[in-house]
């Protein structure tokens, strides 16, 4: 009966990762109150997995990948890029390589936003199509990823499962010698062939060039009987909600772009709003303030727009970001954050109404407007990253090197086995914490807390399915429906179906769930567990199939213009190179001993 309700809960779960209807840490969560209600998990190890390793470690790396992205060390790297010439074949060779490195050691998305922008500006000054650039980025963040035990946290789950199983963890680079071979291969296909598999999609325009502010711009008049003589701008912005922006106020003669929120009004003040003609009129009837019109202030507006004090900039709504699935009324998106929303595009497709009822999703581009501080501080609260071509920075030389050391220091501690790499990493992160390098504020926002959750919940899960059996009778069906093919099949049915998992749920959950399997197929199998659980690791990192089956494809389908099945074109392909090189190499570095 336990070994039913384990399946039963684990199907409900993937159904419920593919469907999406609610995050995959919630799932998450809800399954191991499941199985904890049914006895199946103890009540005295139901949090355990909250101080697993493999969790400590995953927050750690995300925490020191945040303070390489400050230190200036990638932007340094990334400044070379652009200077490289222009012939399709060497850019598409040198983008996905030098990706590839910098996701060998920090975290893939943030490899990934780094070069973006770089990726985008190079495209447009050579007159190319950024879709043309960005698959292949996000692409080569993953074949990194294979390379190192931090390069990707499914690497790390599975140095754990091998620690729980044999005794010996795998170590820092024990995934190089299959990692390097499959990324090279994999960077090589993309840029001599596989670019040539993405279909042609024009990228869509900017928003900031599509949106022509002052079209949706009109001057509404104070009455000097206004009940609003004497209040605050607050006040009119609880009425106004976000359904109508107050991107501009004429006050005493001068033009304040994105007014403060505490600055007084008073009769005859012009505010410059943008809205749509329902919104707009239902605003006028509510405040009784009087329709202007008058060009010369929207002239004069535009020229503050463009000042350093106000700035507006388009940003991209990552996949773990506080604002998706949300809207800018629920944020009460200037009243918390001090910006306006202008314009929301999804998919090149812009939303010229009703801006305050869009709810956010992944990939969408926000055009927003405020304080050029303001902005700036909220975008990384709302986990929205910048599309507007950024000024590399080359950082003083202390800040450049020091937190450099300190993660080669942590490193070579753990690849030297002097420390578990838990500890090193965890005493690197405090170490920049205490020299300033990093703010306690930056840490905690680098952590991906909807991951940690998930590996959290679903490592006692996944216990659960091999303490009952489960795993077991899995690799005995495996076994008996693959027993007329050699070892190397059953290598590459796992593999095989790892990437398959890995294209609709997160790439962390399907290794908690195949690892037990490899584990029990092996052992079927008489052979040694480690090639099985390396064509998981491999199997989890080549989400190539999707858009959905990692946060680097994700985030470059908005600003590419791809559609859902535009992956398969390239991630196809790829997939099936991965498999012919992964299989041979994994039983010539991991013998299957049998």
């Amino acid at each position: 009966m336990d070994e039913l309700i384990v399946f039963g809960v684990l199907a409900a779960s993937l159904v419920l990762f593919v469907l999406n209807k609610w995050r995959y840490d919630v799932v998450a969560l809800l399954a191991l109150s499941v199985l904890a209600l049914a006895g199946i998990v103890p009540a005295s190890e139901a949090y355990r997995g909250f101080g697993h390793p493999a969790v400590v470690t995953v927050a750690a790396v995300l925490v020191l990948s945040r303070a390489l992205q400050n230190s200036g060390v990638v932007d340094v790297m990334a400044n070379c890029y652009a200077r490289i010439p222009s012939v399709p074949v060497l850019r598409m060779l040198s983008l996905s390589g030098m990706t590839a490195f910098f996701s060998a050691f920090m975290n893939n998305v943030g490899a990934v936003s780094l070069l973006m922008p770089v990726a985008i500006r190079v495209a447009n000054r050579s007159r190319q199509l950024p879709s043309r650039y960005l698959m292949p980025l996000a692409f080569a963040s993953l074949l990194g990823g294979l390379t190192t035990l931090i390069g990707t946290p499914p690497n790390i789950i599975i140095s754990n499962f091998r620690r729980e199983e044999s005794g010996v963890p795998f170590q820092m680079f024990d995934f190089a010698p299959v990692g390097i071979g499959v990324a090279l291969v994999g960077i090589v296909f993309i840029a001599l062939v596989g670019w040539r598999f993405i279909p042609t999609r024009k990228a869509p325009l900017a928003l900031s060039d599509t949106l022509h502010i002052e079209d949706y711009m009109t001057e509404v008049r104070v009455p000097r009987d206004s009940r609003f003589v004497g209040k605050l701008v607050r006040d009119l912005e609880e009425l106004a909600e976000e359904d109508v922006a107050i991107v501009g106020m004429l006050h005493g003669g001068t033009i304040y772009g994105a007014p403060s929120s505490y600055e007084v009004i008073d009769g005859d003040d012009i505010f410059i709003v943008e809205a749509d003609p329902e919104d707009l009129r239902s605003f006028v009837d509510s405040t009784g303030f009087v329709l202007e019109g008058s060009r010369d202030v929207r002239e004069d507006f535009n020229q503050s727009v463009s000042s350093d004090e106000v700035t507006v900039v388009e940003a991209i709504v990552e996949p773990e970001s506080t604002a998706r699935g949300r809207t800018a009324r629920g944020l009460h998106l200037h009243a918390t954050y001090g910006v306006n929303l202008l314009g929301v595009s999804r998919r090149g497709t812009r939303f010229a109404r009703r801006l305050g009822h869009v709810a956010f999703r992944a990939g969408d581009v926000l055009l927003l407007q405020g304080r050029t501080e303001l902005v700036q501080a909220a975008m990384p609260r709302l986990g929205l990253l910048p599309l507007a071509e950024r000024e590399l920075r080359i950082g003083q030389r202390r800040r450049l090197f020091f937190p450099l050391a300190v993660f080669a220091g942590a490193v070579l501690l753990a690849a030297f086995n002097v420390v578990p790499i838990q500890i090193s990493f965890l005493a690197a992160a405090v170490v920049l914490l205490l020299t300033r390098f990093l703010t306690l504020h930056a840490a905690y926002q680098a952590i991906d807390w909807p991951v940690n959750i998930l590996l959290g919940a679903m490592i006692p899960v996944g216990e659960a399915l091999e303490s009952t059996g489960g795993a077991a009778r899995i690799a005995m069906v495996i076994v008996e429906v693959g027993e007329l093919f050699p070892a190397w099949a059953m290598l590459g049915i796992m593999l095989v179906t790892t990437m398959l998992l890995s294209a609709v749920i997160n790439n962390a959950a399907a290794v908690i769930l195949m690892a037990p399997i490899g584990i029990g197929v092996a052992a079927t199998l008489g052979a040694h567990s480690d090639p099985f659980l390396m064509a998981v690791a491999i199997g989890a990192s080549s989400a190539f199939l999707t858009p959905i089956g990692h946060q680097s494809n994700t985030i470059v389908m908005g600003p590419a213009g791809y559609q859902f099945g535009d992956y398969l074109r390239l991630g196809m392909p790829l997939v099936v190179v991965i498999v012919l090189v992964a299989i041979p190499l994994i039983m010539w570095v991991w013998p299957m001993g049998i």
